[in-house]
């Protein structure tokens, strides 16, 4: 069979001046750097000669705004996969900014109590396995191509780490997953063959804001 890949791509920079933890907040939509971010990665994937067949994107706005330039790159619809959702998160909606925002608060520290699932949120093992479904049935679909999901950076973080077979529970401060970044996932038919990464944006990124992390 001929070897397929499947490119996790976060999302770009989004605009978010308060520093709210947005997770599934409906109405964050990408900074203008953040659109450059998406066209910089179409560019780099029509450069590289990529065949790219499928884009799909979480339904949140700064995921289909990052698919959007790709999408276009190609001639291609966006398509919408829930699985490629952010992770849950029982913080979302407050500020994050350290020492100041409302998860500092003591009364918010029961929720830091079970770290290695984590116990603040949608575990580890629950977004590894819909976004490796959702990369798994993507490649089934565009075998010998390549095709294109946006997410968002646990979701992927936790997917590549199950991948290469490292444990789920992690210093976030390690994630290797910056914004507009493009994790590669090559299968073999539908068995996963090799893990690749790459940062298309790599420029923009200096300034660049990720004080809520997604």
């Amino acid at each position: 069979m001929s070897l397929t890949d499947v490119h996790l791509l976060r999302h770009g920079e989004v605009h978010n001046p308060d520093g709210v933890l947005y997770g599934r907040l409906p109405g964050y939509h990408l900074s203008e750097r953040g659109r450059a971010m998406a066209r910089l990665v179409a560019d780099h994937l029509r450069e590289r000669g990529c065949d790219v067949a499928e884009v799909t994107a979480s339904p949140l706005e700064r995921a289909q705004e990052t698919a959007a330039p790709v999408a276009s790159a190609f001639g291609l619809p966006v398509g919408t996969d829930d699985r490629l959702l952010e992770a849950e998160n029982s913080f979302q909606g407050h500020t994050v900014h350290a020492g100041t925002g409302r998860l500092w608060r003591p009364v918010f520290w029961w929720r830091y109590r079970n770290p290695f699932l984590p116990s603040w949120g949608e575990s580890y093992a629950s977004q590894h396995s819909r976004v490796l479904g959702a990369a798994r049935d993507a490649a089934l679909r565009v075998e010998g191509r390549e095709a294109v999901l946006v997410s968002h950076q646990l979701p992927i973080w936790s997917a590549r780490r199950h991948a290469q077979g490292d444990r789920l529970w992690h210093d976030p401060r390690s994630r290797e997953c910056t914004l507009a970044s493009l994790t590669t996932l090559t299968y073999d038919g539908d068995r996963m063959v090799g893990v690749a990464y790459a940062e298309p944006a790599a420029a923009l990124l200096p300034g660049a804001s990720t004080v809520a992390g997604a």
